[in-house]
């Protein structure tokens, strides 16, 4: 069994892009949120490997959804999503305990490179 992932971003295209290059790499994607709130509450349930976290999202965006994550468990490794010129922000992310991003349009190989480093 591979390990646990929660894929979360209001773009279902781009969950569908992430399940699918995860699932090929030997990931198993257990969940999917289309906003912070949900991702939260997913995590609470599932306790998932690995996180990939979209940043700009209604309800609760991404760095928000980081820092509650991470109070209920300090280990949890997430892999911010971000867009291009969202540096700030993923330096805030990072701040709040993401672990590493990775960048849209995406890079297959960096996509799991990053998870798997995340679940080392």
């Amino acid at each position: 069994m591979g390990k646990k992932v929660l894929v979360v971003d209001d773009a279902a295209f781009m969950r569908i892009m992430l399940k699918d290059i995860l699932q090929k790499n030997g990931f198993d994607v257990v969940a999917e949120a289309e906003n912070g709130k949900t991702a939260v509450e997913s995590y609470r349930e599932l306790k998932p490997d690995a996180v990939t976290m979209d940043i700009t999202m209604p309800e609760m965006n991404g760095i928000d959804a980081v820092r509650e994550i991470r109070s209920i468990d300090s280990e949890a490794r997430i892999v911010m999503v971000s867009a291009m010129g969202q540096q700030p922000m993923v330096i805030e992310a990072i701040r709040a305990g993401a672990v590493d991003y990775i960048v849209k349009p995406f890079q297959p190989e960096r996509v799991v490179q990053a998870l798997s480093r995340a679940v080392e």
